[in-house]
C-alpha cells in the first residue's frame, strides 16, 4: 500500500474537490446573474468587463445604470465618458443618466458641454437636461409670475394716471453661468422693476398706450440677466390697461387732510375764544366786586365828614335827592342798571325834603 493511498490522502482529495464545486458554483453565479449585462456591454463595445462589474457590487455601485450609461455614451459617439467618472458621479449621489441624456443633447445641438460641467450642475441641483432643452428651445416666463397671486405689474406716470402691464419674457440657458447664476425669480423682479421705472418716466399715460414697445426695447437694453443662469431673448407687452388716477386720489386725499387740519385748527380757536370770553366774565365780576366795595366806604366816608364837619347836613339832603331823582329817570327811561353799582347797592331811603 502507498502513502499517498492512507485515510489522510483522501480527506484531502474529498476538500480539494469540495472547494472546487465551490469556486464553480460561485462562477455560476456571478456568470449566470452579470452574463445579460456583460453580453450587452460586449455586443455594444461598451469595454466593461464581467470581473468589472463585480468589482462595481463590491463598491456598492449599479453595474446595470454604469453599463447602460455607458451604452448610451458609446452608441451616441461620447466615447470619451470614463466608466471610472460615471462610477464616481454614481456615488456622489448624482444623476448619472441624466448627465449623459444632457451630454447627448448637448452634443446634437452644438453645445459646448463636457463631463465635468454638466456632473458639477447635476451635483448643484439643478435639472440639466432641462437646462439643455431650455438653452435650444428658450422657454416664456409671465411677469408677473401668477403664482404669486397677481396678473399686472402697476405703475402711476408723471400725470398721476396708474397704468397695469403684463410682460412675457422669452428667455434660455446660459449653461456657463448656470451654477452659481441666479433663477428665473430674479429675472422676473428686474423686468418688472424696469416696467415700474419706465412707466415713471413717462410724462403722460398715453405715451405708453401709444407705445408699448417703449418699455420692452428700455427695458431690454438695461441688461438685466447679467449674473443670471439665463439669457434674455425677448421682452414683449402682452397688455397694458389703464388703472385709476392715482393723482387725482392723492389730491382729494390731501384736501381731506387740510380740511381736518383747518377744523382743529378752527375748534382750538374757538376753544381759545371761549376761554377769553370766561376771564373777561371773571374780571368783570371781579372788578364789579371791587366796585361795590369802594361803594361801601362811600357811607363811612361821608359820617367822618359830617362828624368833622366837613359836609352839611344841607349837602347830605341834596345828594341822596339827586341819587332818587336819577334812579327815577332811569326806571322811567327802562334803562335797568345803568348805574351798574345799582344792583349790589343796599337799599337808600327815599328823598329828603327841606
Amino acid at each position: 500500500m502507498r502513502p499517498q493511498d492512507g485515510p489522510g490522502f483522501d480527506t484531502f482529495k474529498w476538500v480539494l474537490i469540495g472547494v472546487g464545486i465551490l469556486v464553480v458554483f460561485v462562477l455560476l453565479v456571478v456568470f449566470t446573474r452579470y452574463l445579460n449585462l456583460y453580453l450587452r456591454s460586449l455586443f455594444a463595445k461598451a469595454g466593461i468587463g464581467l470581473f468589472d462589474m463585480v468589482a462595481m457590487s463590491f463598491r456598492k455601485v449599479d453595474p446595470a445604470l454604469i453599463v447602460q450609461a455607458r451604452i448610451m455614451a458609446v452608441q451616441s459617439g461620447l466615447e470619451n465618458i470614463d466608466t471610472r467618472n460615471l462610477e464616481a458621479h454614481y456615488l456622489a449621489g448624482g444623476n448619472v443618466m441624466a448627465v449623459v441624456t444632457a451630454l447627448i443633447a448637448a452634443d446634437r445641438a452644438g453645445l459646448p458641454l463636457n463631463f465635468k460641467a454638466a456632473a458639477g450642475i447635476d451635483l448643484a441641483g439643478r435639472d440639466i437636461v432641462d437646462a439643455i432643452r431650455t438653452s435650444v428651445n428658450p422657454k416664456v416666463i409671465d411677469c408677473p409670475n401668477p403664482a404669486s397671486g397677481k396678473t399686472e405689474i402697476a405703475a402711476v406716470a408723471k400725470n398721476g394716471i396708474q397704468v397695469l402691464a403684463k410682460a412675457r419674457i422669452t428667455v434660455r440657458t446660459n449653461i456657463a453661468r448656470l451654477v452659481g447664476g441666479a433663477t428665473e425669480e430674479t429675472i422676473i423682479a428686474r423686468v418688472g422693476e424696469g416696467i415700474v421705472s419706465t412707466i415713471g418716466s413717462a410724462h403722460d399715460h398715453k405715451e405708453v398706450l401709444e407705445n408699448p414697445d417703449r418699455i420692452s426695447k428700455t427695458v431690454l437694453a438695461k441688461g438685466l440677466d447679467a449674473g443670471t443662469a439665463f439669457e434674455i431673448v425677448s421682452i414683449d407687452i402682452a397688455d397694458v390697461d389703464i388703472g385709476n388716477n392715482i393723482g387725482a386720489r392723492l389730491q382729494a386725499d390731501q384736501a381731506e387732510a387740510d380740511k381736518r387740519v383747518a377744523q382743529a385748527k378752527a375748534e382750538e380757536r374757538r376753544a381759545m375764544a371761549v376761554a377769553a370770553e370766561q376771564e373777561m366774565r371773571a374780571k368783570v365780576m371781579e372788578n364789579r366786586a371791587a366796585l361795590v366795595l369802594a361803594e361801601a366806604e362811600v357811607p363811612k366816608a361821608m359820617a367822618d365828614a359830617l362828624r368833622k364837619g366837613n359836609l352839611g347836613v344841607m349837602d347830605l339832603y341834596r345828594l341822596r335827592n339827586i341819587e332818587a331823582d336819577t334812579r327815577m329817570r332811569g326806571s322811567i327811561a327802562g334803562e335797568s342798571g345803568a348805574n351798574p353799582g345799582d344792583q349790589d347797592r343796599p337799599p337808600q331811603s327815599g328823598p329828603v325834603k327841606s
